[in-house]
């Protein structure tokens, strides 16, 4: 089974203009020094130039350092290159699925058993053979409530011989291969609460050292069973963005992920490359009304103001989206209106036209939203249009964002008070304020768990607007349970917007999506990295790392 190329295009290099913005600073180029390891030349304030097939990149805003470690089971490498380890399938620049560890996969006719076989020739980094054992623990481990992949479809995973898997599934959704491609397989027999501290896989990458807070090295993987990699050793140093900048300034780093602000700089010897992405920034909308009612971890339910649909409306077609990514994004970034506009599975027929504030203002007055005190801000019985919008107080851009959304905001009159907070503190407030959130998969599972009734789940995110549509309901099930794809496509459109209905703004307007975003990146002029792979949440620039070479030794 293959997924449909993605409608995307992977942006060329981004032209680079005038020198602006803050210069390298002194105290982050010593410290990306001392993390690297090297030595700063005297006088230069540059740094000893590693072997040609090295590869130094400073890494941190997106897909940095991971809390629980380099463990899949934990998160490591979901909807990214893994590195360490190899998963069952893997994504081609196109999006489509290809064969890594698996050979073959057949499914049952009901949809229930999903049979895998894999390679014969693969060892993990220790020397073990790597078993279908091997995958059904890893999958088991990972279904059995202690991982980050919803893999609550699947009843259990058995080995029937060594280099073949039983997957059966509790649900037959048609969307479990994209499961096979999203989880790297860890080997059982050095499996531990520790491991994500020192990771053993079969991928084209062993590990061999974390400093915590500061790098991580890998290096390649004389037994990989697939294509050699060009660089023999990465290093991963975890900055903040402004140091990696002032790194990449200083020469110390091939390559670093820089924020927007940054990509129109120029640098002798390097380039700024700005990847196009399918990671859209949205606001979450709670559409139930605040009753008292909470959570069984004690976490308030529902909001009177955006549960009023004039509201949520308005400010959809009221804001103008371009605005918000010329100025919050420095120009890096799409237009985005139903969170997966550039997927298969976008319905086009959802987007419609904003800007619109003399429209937003129309159906807010048809509401009953009026300014009776003068004060700028619409009131309905007694109720101001004002709400607190949250972000994670760590992301720069999502900041902005929430800063530019309320100014326009109140030009329709609706105040927007914006608050950063830690995901801690977000955890226990999503529920009944809106949140910028991050949402960009190349598996539509991800419509299917945020809008679908019963998927809602008070121990994450999973439809914690707690929406609650039942013809949206029917459209995501048959979306889901479709083996056939163009139906399966045909019904995640539908669940957008069938007319009548859906869950985009032209129905019930249950999120507010602004843009997609474009991870920039500056790096050696002579580092080529192949065509990208499509860019998801978090990034995935190492994803054709097997492609990347250098043109000039």
């Amino acid at each position: 089974m293959l997924i449909g190329s993605v409608i995307i295009i992977i942006a060329a290099f981004v032209v680079v203009s005038s020198m602006s913005g803050p210069a390298a600073d002194s105290k982050s180029v010593e410290q990306a020094s001392r993390v690297a390891g090297e030595t700063v030349s005297e006088g230069s304030g540059e740094l000893n130039s590693p072997g040609s097939d090295e590869l130094v990149a400073a890494v941190g805003t997106h897909g940095g350092e991971p809390e629980a470690g380099f463990d899949p089971i934990a998160g490591w490498g979901k909807s990214r290159e893994p590195l360490v380890q190899s998963t069952l399938f893997k994504r081609d620049s196109k999006a489509n699925l290809i064969n890594d560890l698996a050979t073959n996969y057949t499914v049952s006719s009901d949809g229930l058993k999903w049979t895998v076989t894999i390679r014969d020739d693969v060892k993990f980094h220790d020397g073990e053979p790597l078993t279908a054992e091997d995958v059904a623990f890893t999958f088991n481990t990972g279904a059995d409530g202690s991982g980050s992949l919803d893999l609550s479809m699947l009843e259990n995973a058995v080995a029937v011989d060594d280099y073949t898997v039983e997957f059966n599934l509790n649900d037959p959704q048609a969307t479990f291969i994209n499961k096979l491609a999203s989880l790297g397989i860890v080997p059982e027999h050095a499996y531990n609460e520790s491991y994500g501290q020192n990771p053993i896989g079969s991928g084209p990458y062993r590990f061999v050292q974390w400093d915590k807070g500061q790098q991580v090295i890998f290096e390649a993987n004389p037994d990989y069973y697939g294509q050699e990699p060009y660089f023999k050793k990465i290093t991963m140093l975890f900055m903040a963005s402004d140091a990696a900048f002032a790194a990449a300034k200083a020469g110390q780093v091939d390559l670093a992920e820089i924020p927007a602000s940054y990509a129109y700089q120029k640098v002798d010897g390097m380039k700024i490359v700005s990847l196009d992405s399918i990671d859209a920034r949205g606001i979450s909308f709670p559409v139930l009304p605040s009753t008292g009612k909470k959570t069984e971890y004690g976490y308030a339910i529902g909001n009177n103001v955006t549960s009023d649909i004039a509201i949520r409306k308005a400010l959809n077609i009221g804001i103008e989206r371009q605005i918000l990514i010329d100025g919050a994004l420095n120009g890096q970034g799409k237009e985005e209106f139903t969170g997966v506009d550039k997927l298969p599975w976008g319905n086009k027929d959802a987007i419609f036209e904003d800007g619109d504030p003399e429209g937003a203002k129309e159906i807010l007055t048809e509401a009953g939203w009026e300014d009776t005190d003068g004060d700028g801000i619409l009131e309905k019985d007694g109720l101001k249009a004002e709400f607190t919008l949250l972000y994670p107080s760590t992301a720069q851009e999502r900041q902005a964002l929430a800063v530019s959304i309320s100014e326009e905001a109140r030009k329709l009159g609706i105040k927007i008070n914006v608050e950063g907070k830690s995901w801690d503190e977000i955890d226990t407030l999503a529920h009944s304020t809106p949140v910028v959130f991050g949402y960009g998969s190349l598996d539509p599972t991800d419509i299917y768990l945020r809008y679908y009734s019963k998927s809602y789940d008070p121990s994450n995110y999973n439809n914690l607007i707690m929406y609650n549509n039942s013809v949206v309901d029917s459209y995501l099930r048959a979306a889901i349970t479709s083996f056939d794809q163009d139906t399966a496509n045909k019904n995640w459109q539908l669940a957008a917007w069938d007319g009548t209905t859906g869950f985009s703004e032209k129905g019930d307007a249950t999120w507010l999506w602004m843009a997609t975003i474009n991870y920039v990146y500056i790096m050696d002029e002579d580092l080529d990295i192949g065509t990208p792979r499509i860019q998801p949440h978090g990034a995935n620039i190492f994803g054709n790392i097997l492609e990347w070479n250098r043109t000039e030794n």
